[in-house]
Formats: C-alpha cells, sequence, structure tokens
C-alpha cells in the first residue's frame, strides 16, 4: 500500500532556526511517510532533505521579501507543484510560505494543511509589512487544519490576534538531541561568549556589541556566527568600540556543534524570537544561557540555566554577562541545568513524536 504523499514547504533553504526545526523533523516524517520538501534556491535545507531521504523541488519564485509581482508567481508556482504532486497533506513554515502554500493547498484540493508558528510575522516585523501579515494569517485561519505553535507565547499571541483558532491549534516546543559530552567550563580566562544567527532584524547584534563594550577587558571573547545584511553596520560598530581584537564576526559557518562544544557561554539578544533552536542547542551542550526575555525564551532559560534581560538594554545585558564570566562554578551549574532541562523538556524523541501524532490526526480527519 503506498505511503501518504506529504509535502513540507518552507521559504528559503538557507541556515536558520525553521530550517533547522525542518531537518529535525524529517527523519521521522519519511519512515512513515512519502515526503517532498520545497524551498527557495539550494543549501542547508536541500542537503538535509536528501540525506533523510526526502525529495527535494527547489522554488524560483517564493522568496522572503514581500514583492506583489513575484508573490503572485510564488503562489502560481506552488499550485502548479501541489497539483503535480498530489499531496494528502502540506506542511508550510515561515511567514512567506505560510500564506502562499495555505492559498496554493485550499486552492488544488490538498486535505490537510498545517502550519507551524515559528514566531508570528506581524510580531516581529513593523508597519504596514506587520499590518499585512496580521490580515493575511487572519484569512488563512480558516483554510489551516492545525496551527503548530512553537511555544506557549505563540499561541497566546495567536489567539489575542485572532490569527489562529484554539481548537485547530497545538503547542509542540522544539526538541534537540543531547550532545554527548557537554564540556566542563574552565576557569582560564579570557571566557569564550558564542552568539549565533543571521544578521538583520529581529536579531540585535548591535545591543550585544554595546554590552559587551561595558565588559572588563581582556575577560572574555565574543564570536559572532552567521552572516546577513546588518553585517557591515555591526562591523562598524565593532570598530568604533574598539573591540577589533576582542568581538570576531565569524559569517555563515557549518561548524555550529563544534563552536558550542568551545564555547563558555551562549547569547541571544533579539527582540522578537518565537522558541529559537540556538538556545536549545546551547543548552543541550551544557551552556548557560542570557537572552532577551521575549517571545518563548522564558519557556526555556530562566535563573537556573542562566539569565534573562530586557530587550534593547545594553547595560542589563552587561550585568548579566559579567557574572557569568566572573564565575567559572555558576557557569558550570546553569550549563549543567540547561542541560537537564532539555533531556526533560526538550528532546528531539518527543518533538517527533508529538509532530507524527498530529500528521495522524490532520490525515484522519
Amino acid at each position: 500500500m503506498p505511503r501518504p504523499r506529504v509535502l513540507v514547504l518552507i521559504t528559503l533553504a538557507e541556515t536558520g532556526g525553521a530550517q533547522t526545526y525542518v531537518a529535525a523533523l524529517l527523519p521521522a516524517l519519511t519512515s512513515a511517510y512519502d515526503v517532498t520538501v520545497a524551498a527557495h534556491g539550494e543549501g542547508f535545507l536541500a542537503d538535509a532533505a536528501r540525506a533523510a531521504g526526502a525529495r527535494y523541488v527547489p522554488l524560483r519564485h517564493v522568496r522572503r521579501a514581500l514583492h506583489p509581482m513575484r508573490d503572485v508567481a510564488g503562489l502560481l508556482e506552488l499550485v502548479r507543484l501541489f497539483r503535480r504532486l498530489r499531496p494528502a497533506l502540506v506542511h508550510a513554515n515561515s511567514s512567506k510560505a505560510g500564506i502562499l502554500g495555505r492559498v496554493a493547498a485550499a486552492v488544488t484540493g490538498v486535505p490537510a494543511r498545517l502550519f507551524t508558528v515559528h514566531g508570528w510575522a506581524f510580531k516581529a516585523d513593523t508597519g504596514l509589512t506587520a499590518r499585512g501579515y496580521l490580515w493575511a494569517d487572519r484569512l488563512m485561519s480558516p483554510l489551516t487544519t492545525t496551527t503548530i505553535c512553537v511555544a506557549e507565547s505563540e499561541l497566546r499571541a495567536g489567539l489575542q490576534a485572532r490569527t489562529c483558532r484554539r481548537e485547530r491549534t497545538v503547542v509542540i516546543h522544539n526538541g534537540v538531541a543531547l550532545a554527548e559530552r557537554p564540556r566542563a567550563h574552565a576557569a582560564a580566562r579570557p571566557v569564550t561568549v558564542l552568539s549565533i544567527g543571521r544578521l538583520r532584524a529581529p536579531k540585535d547584534f548591535l545591543t550585544l556589541v554595546r554590552a559587551v563594550a561595558r565588559l572588563e577587558p581582556g575577560s572574555f571573547r565574543l564570536l559572532i556566527a552567521g552572516d546577513g545584511p546588518d553585517r557591515q553596520l555591526i562591523a562598524a560598530e565593532v570598530r568604533r568600540l574598539g573591540l577589533d581584537e576582542t568581538v570576531a564576526l565569524l559569517g555563515a559557518r557549518d561548524d555550529i556543534a563544534a563552536l558550542l562544544s568551545a564555547a563558555d557561554v551562549f547569547v541571544l539578544s533579539s527582540t522578537s524570537e518565537g522558541f529559537p533552536m540556538s538556545v536549545l542547542e546551547a543548552m543541550a551542550a551544557g551552556l548557560p544561557v542570557v537572552a532577551s526575555a521575549v517571545g518563548g525564551v522564558p519557556e526555556a532559560v530562566d535563573a537556573a540555566t542562566g539569565a534573562l534581560v530586557p530587550p534593547r538594554d545594553p547595560a542589563a545585558l552587561a550585568r548579566a554577562l559579567a557574572t557569568l564570566v566572573a564565575d567559572p562554578a555558576l557557569r558550570e551549574r546553569s550549563g549543567a541545568a540547561a542541560c537537564r532541562r532539555v533531556e526533560r523538556d526538550f528532546t528531539i524523541e518527543a518533538f517527533q513524536q508529538a509532530h507524527l501524532e498530529v500528521y495522524r490526526a490532520a490525515l484522519d480527519q
């Protein structure tokens, strides 16, 4: 008997939290379903799809930026793809693919239409863009079989904004694999502070750079892994603050596990988040985490596993970092607590099983 055909859709194939989510889900999906993954371009997700045994379809017209003509072309591209593949279920991820994918699925009669909220776009964007996404997500809600929120905070925001319905929405926290041997945190200085993310809003690396400028010189080094349109702006701020010997912009990296293993503290200074995979990966590697108290971050990080600070507050971020930089015993305790938290609440096995149950229920309907 042929396995049900499912199509997993996301806007871009590049490295990112939503792409890591899809990559973590694929091995469980391919064991039960005939899986195709579609995204713009090649890259991290294309490799992950093929490695998991799924087909990969590169999209031409589905892009992140809003562009009326291109978005119409993207919608037509998806309609053609869905008509050719005839999936029983479409699982859309990220804001642009979430909107275009649900419309195309409804137009082509796909019976089961899932959408994962990695962070509502109307919260992360501003002005007309935010308002456009708000109304688009409201219009998509009736077309959605099940909305999956990665954090309780996103469920609350969606219900308040009327972009999802309680009876059709579930919360499934992201999950990660535990590191084989989380490192012990040595007392030697400088302490290595690591941050990972795309160099653009809502990742607020300017606040992070301004925070570390307040730390004791020679006590730390900051590594920022990732690339994006704000790279030159951040590099200019590093130079202005005289941090060229202390802050390294590493660019896009494919050795994140090695970077986490070599770090002592992880930091995320975003102004908006869903439930960031980077934080869970750092916790699974036994790192204490200092992060902005936004979105679902407080559902993983607390005083036991690191520290939460207000967004856009360099002074508060500097104080939290200084405490961990100065105290190796605290880093060890917080890192061990972070690892235990992941083992208890955020395993990849629980994450995969919860999604398989949602898939089965959606297909049964």
